[in-house]
């Protein structure tokens, strides 16, 4: 897999995202999530928000800030998706991205009540919407 053709800058609302450095194309790879695997068991009792279920009993806890991917926020209408592949995820373009633009992908369900709801969304199509 190639390099990711990203980095890391401060968004409009929500802290710090990742956002493309170069046009990447609907289909093609664009970074992998990595960190410690860890049973869900015990990652339900972290606090950390950077933690992607395997579904299998196992969870990748990404809070290690060498993992960019964790930079990627959330979004209702996102440009990227996840896949799960031999206990990796790789990160995909939903769409194609432009440069400059911000990754983002949906969180799911479980995780916007839990996290993201309470607070209200502030992703941008939710941010325009309330601007209105």
């Amino acid at each position: 897999m190639d390099a990711p053709a990203v980095r890391v800058k401060r968004t409009e609302n929500t802290g710090l995202g990742l956002f493309a450095d170069r046009a990447i194309l609907k289909g093609k790879f664009i970074i992998e999530y990595t960190g410690s695997l860890i049973k869900t068991t015990y990652a339900d009792t972290l606090t950390t928000r950077y933690l992607f279920d395997l579904e299998n009993g196992w969870t990748i806890d990404g809070s290690a800030y060498d993992n960019i991917a964790r930079y990627i926020n959330h979004s209702c209408k996102p440009n990227a998706a996840a896949s799960l592949k031999n206990g990796h995820i790789y990160i995909y373009a939903e769409k194609n991205i432009s440069p400059g633009t911000e990754i983002t992908m949906d969180y799911g369900e479980e995780y916007f009540k839990e996290f993201i709801k309470p607070h209200g969304c502030r992703c941008r199509p939710c941010a325009k919407v309330e601007a209105v």
